[in-house]
């Protein structure tokens, strides 16, 4: 997505002071849309009707709206289309930068594993240096985004030494396989399906060069109104996620039904997927800051931003 028209579609919009939950509640929704991408704990609990069994006794339905990657869920999330939805690490960045009205509401830490840079079959790259002057697909404003300007720096690239490709992941996949880039940056479930071309090689993981945190964010005004409508999910999501880990084939069963891609391909990646969902804490609102940070000292954001302004502090039921 072009950042200039996400700034553009978000200019005006102002935030409010208070990040607190709300203690009085105006009356409660009738519906609850949930934003999602084709992967991840969400995508289980939508297959699993895990949010529509707890909330139906309120008489509140759930609306399931599907995203490709981030900066459109955040978009979406920002204008009110949708109440809460997932991203990864820097979406919510430049949300922030154009003063988007949403919140950090729960994290879910990540070493890397599932993100990684590849290179095509027959490629001569062989090191992150040897991205100097080449083309490099990610998704702009993306998590891909993140890692691919950590690598470079970690190999002394600068940001105007290689041509960074804007391609969302369908397109980048596209262009990966014809050949009209020399590397790829992705997350999975597609960085799992890239490894089953054969020649593709993995030429840097994430893992050892950046934290890939995943967010779940809210609409700040439905937050405030709602707060614990939020809680709740939260709370769903995070007993769905321990599930997760200890039952990973049948995630892979569930996820390999509910998006058509190979059982062996999803098997890959929920293998090396964390699913904890946790409130957010200083270890990971630090790595975040950076990742703010980087984005501004490459000019790819126009001021300073502090992610603590953005987070709602969720307490968990004992």
């Amino acid at each position: 997505m072009d950042r200039r028209h996400f700034i553009a579609g978000l200019a005006g919009t102002a935030l409010a002071t208070s990040t607190s939950p709300l203690l009085a509640q105006s009356a409660a929704p009738k519906e609850l849309r949930i934003g999602f991408q084709k992967n991840g704990v969400l995508l289980i609990a939508k297959q699993q009707g895990v949010l529509e069994k707890r909330f139906a006794s309120q008489g509140i339905a759930v609306k399931w709206v599907e995203f490709q990657f981030g900066p459109p869920l955040l978009e979406a999330l920002n204008v009110g289309s949708i109440e809460y939805g997932p991203t990864g690490d820097a979406p919510p960045v430049f949300a922030q930068a154009a003063k988007a009205n949403l919140l950090y509401v729960a994290t879910q830490e990540a070493a890397g594993s599932g993100s990684a840079i590849l290179v095509p079959p027959k490629s001569t790259i062989q090191t992150l240096a040897d991205l100097k002057g080449k083309r490099v697909a990610f998704a702009k404003a993306s998590s891909s985004h993140n890692l691919t300007i950590a690598a470079i720096e970690k190999a002394g690239i600068g940001y105007d030494e290689f041509t960074p490709v804007y391609l969302a992941p369908a397109d980048a996949r596209a262009a990966f396989e014809r050949g009209a880039v020399d590397a790829w940056t992705i997350w999975d479930p597609f960085f799992a399906l890239a490894e089953t071309i054969p020649g593709v090689r993995v030429l840097a993981p994430a893992k050892g060069i950046v934290a890939q945190n995943s967010f779940y964010l809210a609409n700040r005004d439905f937050t405030g109104k709602n707060p614990q409508i939020i809680s709740t999910i939260n709370e769903e999501l995070a007993k769905v996620a321990l599930w997760a880990e200890t039952n990973r084939g049948e995630v892979a069963g569930v996820q390999a039904a509910a998006t058509g891609l190979p059982l062996d391909v999803w098997q890959r990646a929920v293998d090396r997927t964390e699913f904890e969902i946790n409130p957010l804490n200083d270890r990971v609102l630090t790595v975040q800051q950076s990742v703010a940070d980087r984005f501004h000292k490459l000019g790819l954001i126009p001021k300073p931003i502090n992610v603590r302004d953005l987070v709602w502090d969720w307490k968990p039921s004992a």
